[in-house]
């Protein structure tokens, strides 16, 4: 009994596999290093050899981080702005950087656990695609995919990196060394808010950054107002007036009612400042896409064809709905425009269009070699929308299936996106056709241009009172009236098909958007 309980214990030893009969002696137990010794060479009292552990190390070596394809033929993108800087410590799915395509802004993360070593770019900067963005102590074991991602293709690294310093810092040392400032709005909003100078402070899109270099604005001064503190270009306005009109504080209006106590004093709104000098300056990458499809746009004959609709019974009819509606749903104009212009391409398809030309060689075209008319079933309508980073055209998909209401609710999504410059690249494209809503800012008739595959376009101008004749009784009547400026590609689409298109268009808003609301069930 006492014999097993030591043998359980491993004082005892236990029978070698290779012995044989009764007479097999015991060797000593396995001990914690290794197994128990079955070579002839084993003698008793003889502790076993330890076997020696085989331990993976840790994979510690600085390597490029490449700044991977995000498709859509992108070859460069615009550095906005930088979550780490060298010495910070990483783990998979942080944030790197933001960048900014042709199309949209997109959020690079890391793929690896580490620390950042250096960064390649400043803000601002164009980086290349395949290029290193980063150099990173990796510090996790490394999978071949993820190793293509630090392989510089020619094993090369751009010509002038930039080493960034450690940013914290020198941003005190800078607090610390600059001069004070006095006497001015801003800085005591600021200080009032008592805003942080963290990673939101200076969001920023490339447009607005170039304003504020335009304006000699600090952008880390300037409050923004927009989604994460982003800052807008409203928001750098503002600033530089406020502080244009800090100086001259405010003066009363002359005459005699500037001595009467209480009168409350106007300030003075200084005009803008001129430029001292003359500058050059790059594109953004919103604007270098706008460059690239407007230059292929001066190859389409472009028809143009104008009217004007009667807005007075839709604009009843709005405010009818909007007296039900809360606030946030109330309704404007542009989603009864653009379910119009879906119910007209049900009679006039050849208007949702795209145009497949012949094949160039490129195995993008048609395989025939003569041009086509695709017809698109689907009436994904591009809206284009003014930005503080330039014009951006999202489409709302599948406008014919959509009603009013969800159509104003889409309509203000993709808005909020685009002005935030968070719209994804599939937000952007796959547009059949495109309203221009230039009456948001002003004007009547313009003359847009069309955005090719796409074979038309409509933009709508600003809805004005005019007098007008009523057509029972002829009497001077009070009307809303508002261009409706249409462009088409001469090469598919001859005048009469537009016109029919645009004067059903203009029949049904005219009509008060009831046929709208009626054929939508």
């Amino acid at each position: 009994m006492r014999a097993l309980s030591l043998r359980r214990a491993g004082v005892l030893g236990r029978q070698c596999p290779s012995s044989r009969g009764a007479g097999a002696r015991l060797r000593p137990a396995a001990t914690a290093l290794g197994p128990p010794s079955c070579s002839p060479e084993w003698q008793p009292g003889k502790a076993a050899q330890p076997r020696p552990f085989h331990v993976t190390a840790p994979r510690k070596v600085v390597k490029p981080y490449l700044l991977a394809d995000i498709g859509e033929g992108i070859t460069e993108c615009q550095v906005i702005q930088w979550f780490v800087q060298p010495g910070a410590r990483v783990e998979q799915f942080d944030k790197i950087c933001e960048v900014q395509s042709d199309k949209a802004s997109v959020e690079i993360t890391s793929r690896f656990d580490g620390v950042i070593k250096k960064l390649y770019y400043e803000a601002d900067d164009m980086a290349k695609v395949g290029k290193p963005l980063v150099d990173i102590d990796i510090q996790s074991e490394i999978s071949p995919e993820d190793e293509r991602l630090t392989q510089v293709e020619g094993g090369q690294a751009p010509e002038k990196p930039r080493e960034k310093p450690s940013g914290p810092k020198e941003s005190k040392e800078k607090v610390a060394t600059s001069p004070p400032r006095h006497d001015t709005k801003a800085e005591s909003t600021s200080q009032e808010t008592g805003r942080s100078s963290g990673k939101h402070a200076t969001l920023a899109t490339p447009a607005v950054r170039h304003l504020t270099k335009q304006l000699n604005v600090d952008i880390e001064d300037v409050q923004g107002t927009g989604k994460d503190g982003r800052v807008l270009k409203e928001d750098v306005q503002n600033y530089a007036n406020s502080r244009s009109a800090a100086a001259p504080q405010s003066y009363p209006i002359p005459g005699p009612s500037a001595t009467i106590e209480g009168t409350p004093k106007v300030p003075l709104q200084l005009p803008p400042q001129p430029l001292r000098e003359d500058r050059l300056i790059s594109f953004t990458p919103v604007q270098n896409q706008m460059f690239k499809t407007m230059t292929r746009s001066l190859s389409i004959p472009h028809f143009l064809y104008t009217n004007s609709a009667d807005f007075t019974g839709l604009s009843a009819l709005r405010r009818r709905l909007n007296a039900r509606l809360p606030p946030e749903q109330k309704l404007s104009a542009l989603p009864f425009v653009i379910k119009a212009v879906s119910v007209a391409l049900f009679a006039h398809p050849s208007l949702n269009a795209h145009l497949v030309e012949p094949d160039d060689g490129s195995g993008n075209g048609y395989s025939n070699g003569k041009p086509a008319l695709h017809l698109r079933a689907a009436h994904n309508i591009g809206v284009a929308v003014d930005t503080p980073s330039g014009l951006l055209v999202p489409v709302v998909r599948d406008v014919q299936s959509h009603s009013v209401l969800s159509l104003n609710a889409e309509l203000a999504r993709l808005a909020a996106l685009a002005r935030a410059g968070k719209l994804s690249s599939t937000d952007l494209a796959g547009a059949t056709i495109t309203v221009s809503n230039v009456g948001s800012i002003g004007g009547g008739v313009v003359s847009p241009v069309i955005v090719p595959p796409q074979v038309a376009i409509v933009g709508v101008g600003r809805a004005r009172v005019v007098p007008g004749f009523d057509e029972e009784t002829g009497a001077v009547v009070r009307k809303e009236e508002a261009a409706l400026s249409w462009s088409a590609d001469h090469r598919v689409l001859d005048g009469a098909a537009v016109a029919r298109c645009a004067e059903e268009v203009r029949r049904l808003i005219e009509g008060g958007g009831e046929e709208m609301l009626v054929r939508m069930k």
